[in-house]
């Protein structure tokens, strides 16, 4: 029988616990509690986010510095989210066998760890290695903070404290363009500290989570699928890569294409039968059986492509197109924050207040498509104020349904699977994401580099300074002649709005998965609550059963005798 110990240090024997204590172990927690133990969570959110936009609107100084490509420019953050995808599942299984509050530590230190290196970086494929190693702990911190959150707070009053961890999204949302584009503008620092800048709110985040988070631990035995999540690695990044590199490398039908295709497709197959019948597989398929779970998926994969796909080109539309600095750049993308952040926490708290959640995710997937379907009109001569009112409405939108969509999953999972289940949302969204920046990322080099091509007869002498790809944007930026920087600025500009248009035709999966998603009231009990709550029937069971074997043998022996 498994059994169930705090991460405090209990004395031996049936000593009463103190008054807080017994809080814990009977799963509740004040609301002085929970704020005390999301002190720490937050913080370490706000360490990811924030370097993940810090490096997002740095990227055109960092690629061009380091003399890269469009293709590394989209794989500076593509290995990220690869790397943050394809170890969601497993930090999230792993959460259902050890203790939340060491994970997210570790989570943190991966991270810090990936931070400091890629700040020393002296080339592009340095940089994208180092990547790979912070968006492994950034995977963690994504997926474990939303669970432990479902461990400590019951999913009807959870609502309200999602709105503060949209907040707190929001803040390193606008916070992290900001710092960054100052750090870039300055001489004496440089776009390397948008990599460091993380470091002592990682270490702040350590010190919290050590103090105020004690989360109940399930202590039993672990069995990792190793193979399952080999394979599900293997598997994503073939079909990135080729996503990535087809069309430029080689053509889309062509042998490299071919191997990629079938050897992911391969991948994901051995994967899915591994799972059937692994132990503990890292994403259970009975997951999926439920149509809550499945349809929160599928609308989850666009909400990545918005959450991701935007903030990355949009950063390189606003300085390569209408050279704007790093700063400005990040002062412009205010409207889209600033919706983010209201309608998260405004939705959180009437969620919270009237147990309702169907509602505002309808509301705010159509907002999702409609803030694209705008954005899909932009180019290098769109006036800045519709801009702004376009990214409001894209905020909002997203601000409505990003966390909500966790919110409607957890509810309906049991409480054993609630790990799985938060990663599993959490890992479609970073597929959703990873595979939008590849696939917006090749569609947009394609697209740059027809429009210089034709453009390339009407500037004298730019033919010799130019390829004809879309890798002179970055690679030959700051050393082409002022007429081939104008074109480049122009075919960037022309060129954003065709990948918003692709976002904006995606998002209507979003709104059709979400409308057939069945609305269930919201629970009033915490995941900890949940669990114990089966352990003492399971215990329960168990008495019966043993009285009755016990009445059993007794009238046996009255018989016998």
């Amino acid at each position: 029988m498994s059994s169930t110990t705090t991460d405090r240090p209990t004395a031996d024997g049936p000593a009463a616990p103190r008054a807080e204590a017994s809080v814990e172990q009977q799963g509740g927690m004040t609301h002085r509690q929970i704020l005390s133990a999301l002190s720490g969570m937050l913080l370490a959110m706000f360490v990811a986010f924030l370097s993940s936009t810090v490096v997002s609107n740095a990227l055109p100084t960092i690629i061009t510095d380091l003399r890269g490509t469009q293709s590394q420019y989209t794989w500076v953050v593509t290995a990220t989210l690869l790397a943050s995808t394809a170890s969601t599942p497993i930090w999230g299984k792993l959460s259902d066998l050890f203790s939340k509050k060491l994970l997210i530590q570790v989570a943190i230190v991966v991270f810090i760890v990936g931070s400091m290196l890629a700040g020393l970086s002296q080339s592009v494929p340095t940089l994208i290695g180092w990547r790979v190693l912070q968006g492994l702990g950034l995977g963690g911190l994504q997926a474990l903070v939303q669970i432990a959150m479902a461990a400590m707070i019951s999913p009807r009053e959870r609502g309200r404290y999602s709105g503060l961890l949209g907040s707190v999204m929001a803040v390193a949302t606008v916070g992290g363009p900001l710092i960054g584009g100052l750090l870039v503008d300055t001489s004496w620092l440089g776009w390397r500290w948008c990599f460091y800048v993380g470091v002592p709110f990682a270490l702040a985040a350590l010190v919290l989570l050590q103090r105020t988070l004690h989360l109940p631990v399930v202590k039993r035995q672990v069995s990792i699928d190793y193979l399952g999540a080999t394979f599900l690695t293997a598997g994503v990044s073939a079909l990135l890569i080729w996503v990535t590199l087809a069309g430029g490398s080689f053509d889309w039908i062509s042998l490299e294409s071919g191997l990629f295709v079938a050897g992911g497709a391969l991948a994901i197959a051995a994967f899915i039968v591994t799972e059937l019948r692994a132990r503990e597989p890292i994403v259970p398929l009975r997951l999926f059986r439920d149509r809550t779970t499945t349809l929160a998926i599928v609308a989850s994969v666009a909400i990545g492509v918005a959450m991701f796909g935007s903030t990355v080109f949009l950063g390189q539309y606003l300085q390569i197109s209408r050279g704007y600095s790093p700063t400005a750049a990040g002062l412009l993308t205010i409207p889209m924050v600033g919706g983010l952040l209201v309608s998260s926490t405004v939705s959180g708290i009437l969620i919270s207040r009237y147990g309702r959640w169907k509602a505002y995710l309808v509301a705010g997937s159509v907002l999702v498509a409609a803030g694209f379907g705008l954005l899909a009109t932009i180019d290098h001569a769109t006036n800045m104020v519709l801009l702004g009112c376009f990214l409001a409405v894209l905020g909002i939108g997203i601000g409505m349904t990003m966390q909500n969509l966790v919110l409607a999953v957890q509810n309906t999972v049991a409480a054993t699977d609630l790990g799985a289940a938060s990663s599993a949302v959490a890992f479609f969204r970073s597929l959703g994401g990873t595979i939008g920046v590849s696939v917006l990322g090749a569609v947009l080099s394609s697209r740059v580099g027809t429009l210089i091509q034709s453009g390339l007869a009407d500037v004298p002498g730019a033919a010799a300074a130019s390829s004809g790809s879309g890798d002179v944007g970055l690679a030959d930026l700051q050393d082409a002649p002022p007429a081939l920087r104008q074109l480049i600025a122009v075919s960037y500009g022309d060129a954003t709005g065709r990948i918003f248009l692709i976002s904006a035709l995606l998002s209507i999966i979003t709104i059709l998965a979400i409308l057939f998603i069945r609305e269930v009231a919201l629970r009033t009990e915490s995941g900890t609550q949940q669990l114990q709550a089966q352990a003492a029937g399971a215990d329960a069971d168990r008495n019966a059963t043993a009285d009755v074997d016990a009445q059993l043998a007794q009238q046996g022996t009255g018989h016998r005798a």
